[in-house]
């Protein structure tokens, strides 16, 4: 078995800080956020509250590997398996704008025909399991506190830095926008060779990790980035007609509450400290996905629901933000109507 952080196996000691008063205090955020989605949409059409615009909606394979570590199978990587999936690559704003802006660009994968008990009401024996990550390794935010904070004072720009100072202080409010840099100074070149992340935990089976997809392609030297509005779906689409993209899916595993915090999402789990270990392979085919075919599967993954706590129950979210997702994310899927989990049986997969 291999060693890690000097002993046979990763930490068990993991623990989350629950505040009583916090299933209220996340509901009203739920609340507060959809009436924010409301008021932008005009009486437009519901969208999602965030990662609004769709770069891509594509098909892919994820693969777990075999003769992983015994502390790492764990769940629907228990075994060697093959698993169909549908992947939206998104923007992170609750605006649809050009790629050419800053902004946090994230990937939703839905993995169909994973056996197990699911964790979200109603939908405990679906054969779905999601991840969702995006570009940065930490967010801004330490919590679900600060985001809802930051996401109603942003809705009137003028007013934004006043609000914050006054809700969370002057040295907070700096500590964010600092952590806002890497944001700001996004300069995505493709989504084939960009590296994505959970940024909070989920259980694994009794340990904590995070997540990581690391990409198989990297960029060419002299690369720029395009130009036109929507150069990101332009350039995966160009790369998915020629060949596949692929990904090395990689868990990394809690060290210690303070290298690893589980609530403390603004702290980035270093690989120095927290190495990436990979488990498994999502491939996203070659595809045109411009052809009918390809048109048809980008509508129907973008009226799909990807929730982090639609999962086994041993891979179950950790952390304060993560808690708060579990009354975010299905006031937004139902204000939206999203559709059903699907079963793999879709028009998508029929050749």
């Amino acid at each position: 078995m291999c060693a890690i952080f000097g002993r046979m196996t990763p930490a068990t000691d993991w623990k989350e800080i629950v505040d009583g008063d916090e299933s209220a205090r996340f509901s009203r955020y739920a609340e507060q956020l959809v009436a924010l989605r409301a008021r932008r949409e005009r009486g437009g059409p519901q969208q999602r509250a965030l990662h609004t615009k769709m770069n891509l909606g594509v098909v892919a394979e994820f693969t777990v590997l075999p003769e992983l570590p015994e502390y790492a199978r764990i769940g629907l990587f228990g075994a060697p398996a093959a698993y169909r999936a549908y992947v939206r690559f998104s923007n992170g704003m609750g605006q649809v704008n050009a790629d050419r802006v800053p902004d946090v660009r994230g990937m939703a994968i839905k993995l169909l025909g994973v056996p197990g008990k699911k964790l979200i009401p109603g939908m405990e024996d679906a054969k779905t399991q999601d991840f969702l990550l995006i570009k940065t390794a930490s967010t801004p935010f330490r919590n679900a506190d600060e985001f809802v904070t930051f996401a109603l004072a942003a809705e009137n720009r003028a007013l934004m830095l006043p609000r914050l100072i006054a809700a969370l202080g002057l040295h907070r409010t700096l500590g964010i926008l600092r952590g806002a840099l890497p944001i700001l100074r996004d300069r995505t070149l493709s989504l084939a060779t960009t590296q994505f992340y959970s940024a909070a935990p989920i259980q694994y089976g009794p340990y904590a990790v995070r997540l990581s997809l690391r990409p198989q392609a990297s960029d060419a030297p002299g690369s720029v980035r395009g130009n036109a509005r929507d150069y990101l779906t332009q350039e995966l689409a160009s790369r998915l007609k020629a060949e596949p993209v692929a990904y090395d899916f990689c868990v990394q595993f809690y060290r210690d509450a303070q290298s690893t915090p589980i609530e403390d999402h603004s702290v980035e789990w270093r690989q120095d400290l927290a190495p990436l270990l990979k488990v498994a392979t999502l491939v996203v085919a070659k595809q045109d996905v411009h052809d009918e075919s390809g048109r048809r599967t980008a509508q129907y993954i973008d009226t799909l629901s990807f929730d982090p706590w639609h999962a086994q129950d041993v891979l179950r979210p950790l952390g304060n933000v993560m808690r708060a997702r579990n009354h975010a994310y299905r006031a937004s899927t139902q204000r939206r109507k999203a559709a059903a989990e699907p079963d793999g049986s879709e028009e998508v997969f029929r050749k």
